[in-house]
Protein backbone atom coordinates (compact mmCIF):
# COMPACT_ATOMS: atom_id res chain seq x y z
CA UNK A 1 0.00 0.00 0.00
CA UNK A 2 0.90 3.60 -0.73
CA UNK A 3 -0.09 6.97 1.21
CA UNK A 4 0.95 10.30 1.34
CA UNK A 5 2.66 11.75 4.00
CA UNK A 6 -0.66 13.89 4.34
CA UNK A 7 -2.67 10.76 4.68
CA UNK A 8 -0.29 9.20 7.23
CA UNK A 9 -0.10 12.09 9.33
CA UNK A 10 -4.03 12.63 9.22
CA UNK A 11 -4.93 8.36 9.90
CA UNK A 12 -1.62 7.72 11.90
CA UNK A 13 -3.57 5.25 14.60
CA UNK A 14 -5.26 2.93 11.34
CA UNK A 15 -1.86 2.74 9.25
CA UNK A 16 -0.16 1.58 12.78
CA UNK A 17 -3.16 -1.12 12.99
CA UNK A 18 -2.73 -2.22 9.01
CA UNK A 19 0.98 -2.03 9.04
CA UNK A 20 1.06 -5.10 10.95
CA UNK A 21 -0.30 -7.06 8.17
CA UNK A 22 1.38 -4.91 5.37
CA UNK A 23 4.37 -3.00 4.36
CA UNK A 24 2.71 0.76 4.08
CA UNK A 25 4.99 3.05 1.62
CA UNK A 26 5.09 6.78 2.63
CA UNK A 27 5.33 9.01 -0.57
CA UNK A 28 5.98 13.00 -0.40
CA UNK A 29 6.06 14.83 -3.88
CA UNK A 30 5.45 11.74 -5.53
CA UNK A 31 8.67 10.10 -3.88
CA UNK A 32 8.79 7.01 -1.80
CA UNK A 33 10.28 8.67 1.66
CA UNK A 34 9.63 5.44 4.00
CA UNK A 35 8.12 2.28 4.41
CA UNK A 36 6.40 1.48 7.51
CA UNK A 37 6.45 -2.20 8.58
CA UNK A 38 6.21 -5.01 11.29
CA UNK A 39 9.56 -5.08 12.46
CA UNK A 40 8.43 -9.26 13.41
CA UNK A 41 7.19 -10.08 9.61
CA UNK A 42 10.37 -11.83 8.28
CA UNK A 43 10.44 -14.09 11.50
CA UNK A 44 6.60 -15.11 10.48
CA UNK A 45 7.80 -15.33 6.94
CA UNK A 46 10.26 -17.80 7.85
CA UNK A 47 8.34 -19.92 10.27
CA UNK A 48 5.99 -20.51 7.40
CA UNK A 49 8.39 -21.65 5.19
CA UNK A 50 9.22 -24.62 7.49
CA UNK A 51 5.84 -26.00 7.59
CA UNK A 52 6.25 -29.19 5.73
CA UNK A 53 9.45 -29.42 5.88
CA UNK A 54 10.35 -30.21 9.41
CA UNK A 55 9.25 -34.07 10.04
CA UNK A 56 6.63 -34.34 12.35
CA UNK A 57 8.35 -36.87 15.01
CA UNK A 58 11.15 -33.88 14.93
CA UNK A 59 11.53 -32.08 18.29
CA UNK A 60 13.42 -29.70 20.48
CA UNK A 61 15.31 -32.21 22.58
CA UNK A 62 16.66 -34.69 19.61
CA UNK A 63 17.70 -31.41 17.71
CA UNK A 64 19.53 -30.79 20.51
CA UNK A 65 20.71 -34.27 20.74
CA UNK A 66 21.63 -34.30 17.56
CA UNK A 67 23.95 -31.35 17.64
CA UNK A 68 25.43 -31.83 20.89
CA UNK A 69 27.01 -35.53 19.04
CA UNK A 70 27.55 -34.28 16.11
CA UNK A 71 30.66 -32.09 17.55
Amino acid sequence: MSITATELKQNLGKYLLLSAKEDILITKNGKTIAKLTNPYQNRVNTAKSLFGILPEYASLEDTKEERLNAK
